[in-house]
């Protein structure tokens, strides 16, 4: 075992982890802003834009790798565009990692902080107006403090889900050593390749940061559960 985590390329991990925390940081942002801004559309528009902001939820992540792929190619007018104008280029590139694991991970970081708003005491909002508070200063200081365990919860599992993504960032990035090559991709390449003492290896990593991930969920909940009176 240690002769086999002598000879690992620790890139993959790397490449994950910071592809993780910059793909959740704006998940986290957006998120927010989606969340708050459909609770303000009627309900047919509600429910249109809230299918749009799911849809990458429920796609095959290939599906949304191939949306991906049709919008940032240097061969579309988009990514031309972006490539030309200011020298941007998404395709097999590490920032592609970042927008691929994104697009998978932002419908759990809205659906968690819609759901979280959704439950917020209307009466504190008034109450906030009666103050005289603007809406900003209500939603940053009444709501977002409410919500927060929803909001923690969401980006937690943002994360995981944006450093186990596989499909839409094997399409988009690729898979190069070292600049593209996550550890779900890692794992698929060592699996055909045949090493698969290397793909364990990877497995392990992804299982071991996975169940962290999920005691931090379960620890999150718990604590916000410690104060409500239980049916068991």
């Amino acid at each position: 075992m240690l002769d086999l985590i002598k000879t690992i390329d620790w890139s993959p991990l790397f490449i994950s982890l910071k592809t993780g925390i910059l793909a959740t940081v704006l998940t986290f942002f957006l998120g927010i802003g989606a969340a708050r801004l459909i609770m303000k559309l009627n309900n047919t528009a509600k429910s249109i834009v809230d299918g749009i902001l799911t849809l990458p939820l429920v796609l095959p992540p290939t599906v949304a790798g191939f949306f991906l792929l049709l919008i940032f190619s240097l061969r579309r007018p988009f990514g031309k565009f972006l490539f030309e104008e200011f020298n941007i280029k998404m395709v097999q590139t590490w920032p592609g990692c970042v927008i691929a694991a994104f697009v998978i991970a932002f419908p759990l970081m809205y659906r968690n902080a819609r759901a979280a708003f959704e439950q917020v005491d209307i009466d504190m909002i008034h109450a906030g107006r009666t103050l005289g508070l603007s809406e900003r200063k209500i939603f940053w200081k009444i709501i977002v403090p409410i919500a927060a365990p929803g909001l923690a919860s969401g980006t937690v599992l943002a994360f995981a889900r944006a450093i186990g993504e596989y499909g839409a960032t094997a399409m988009l990035a690729g898979n190069i050593l070292g600049k593209t090559r996550t550890v779900s991709v890692a794992i698929a390449s060592e699996v055909a390749a045949g090493n698969w003492d290397t793909a364990g290896f990877w497995v392990c990593v992804i299982v071991i940061l996975s169940f962290f991930i999920v005691a931090v969920i379960n620890y999150i909940s718990g604590k916000n559960m410690k104060h409500v009176n239980r049916w068991i």
